[in-house]
């Protein structure tokens, strides 16, 4: 027995590193283009590079801590802001990027195999389709007539017209976003369904089940996990996304009227509305929002019971 211990060491320690050793490239690209970033944007959030001295010359920026932050708490438009951020995130993720996506999901399993493909491949082309002209689509349907899809039939039928991305920009931007949206969770919640044990599903038939009793008692409690990951991945996606938001609306149409944090972060950083690149400033728009992401994903996984879900499945003894 004292001859084996040495092996069993020597194996336990073998298997460990051949583990690591396959992790090592994805832990390599994580701390090179994540975590080496996050920490350069969490510096760069104490400094007054173009925020104060208005230069981008990196050698002249000074350390000035958490005044940046200060500025934000004190910033008229930061409430606004952010209140624009949770209103978007919140209706997005839960009426398309997972009612809606469910429901797709559910309706496509419930028909022809084929068809349901077909119906699955139509509500993927928002997400593979160009940004610039997923957009230009949106934008020709909301303009004013001659040119607004919309208006044509509203002239067609003696109503008045509107540029509806300046009467409606909330409309159009959550469902600009969340058609886009709904491809992910359709995708993640079709797989799950399609990896359900067919004997439960026959079991219940031959209990006399209805399509609703087998939704309700047997497919949803199976997708916790998936509804999970979905939840947090597309909370996440739509807290840092602004592409949509910046070609549709670019914020507007009034000051600040559809601007979200990340936006915010961009517009600061980047392309500021008044002529200067403020990197500092938007730095520390991009770390409170790194915050509120780390904070949201550790709220769902406690509403989700995560550490059950991972556990290991226990075994009756009969």
């Amino acid at each position: 027995m004292e001859k084996k211990a040495p092996d069993s060491r020597r194996n336990i320690l073998r298997a460990n590193l051949t583990a690591y050793g396959f992790l090592a490239p994805a832990g390599i690209l994580v701390i090179i283009f994540f975590l080496i970033p996050v920490l350069l944007i969490i510096y760069l959030s104490m400094t007054n590079l173009a925020t104060t001295n208005f230069t981008t010359n990196v050698s002249q920026m000074e350390f000035v801590g958490l005044e940046n932050y200060a500025i934000l708490l004190r910033d008229q438009f930061a409430g606004k802001i952010f209140f624009n951020t949770v209103f978007y995130v919140l209706v997005t993720l839960a009426i398309f990027n997972v009612s809606l996506a469910l429901i797709v999901s559910l309706l496509t399993m419930h028909i022809p195999r084929r068809a349901g493909f077909a119906f699955r491949a139509i509500w993927i082309l928002p997400r593979i389709t160009t940004a610039t002209v997923y957009i230009m689509l949106w934008r020709r349907l909301a303009v004013e007539a001659p040119y607004g899809i919309i208006n044509q039939f509203n002239t067609l039928l003696n109503q008045p017209t509107y540029n509806y991305l300046d009467a409606r920009p909330w409309e159009f931007v959550i469902m600009a976003n969340g058609f886009i949206g709904v491809s992910f969770g359709m995708i993640i919640f079709t797989s799950a369904i399609e990896s359900i044990p067919k004997d439960l599903m026959n079991a219940s038939l031959v209990d006399g089940s209805t399509i609703m009793q087998r939704i309700r008692f047997i497919i949803m409690p199976l997708l916790r996990w998936p509804l999970l990951f979905v939840v947090t991945y597309q909370t996440l996606s739509l807290l840092t996304s602004f592409e949509q938001i910046l070609l549709l609306t670019n914020g507007g149409p009034g000051l600040y009227d559809t601007e979200v944090w990340s936006l915010t972060a961009y517009h600061r950083a980047l392309s500021n509305y008044f002529g200067n690149a403020q990197w500092g400033y938007g730095s520390a728009f991009a770390v409170v929002l790194v915050i509120i992401g780390v904070v949201l994903a550790v709220i769902y996984m406690r509403v989700f019971r995560f550490n059950e879900l991972v556990a290991e499945p226990k075994i009756e003894v009969l």
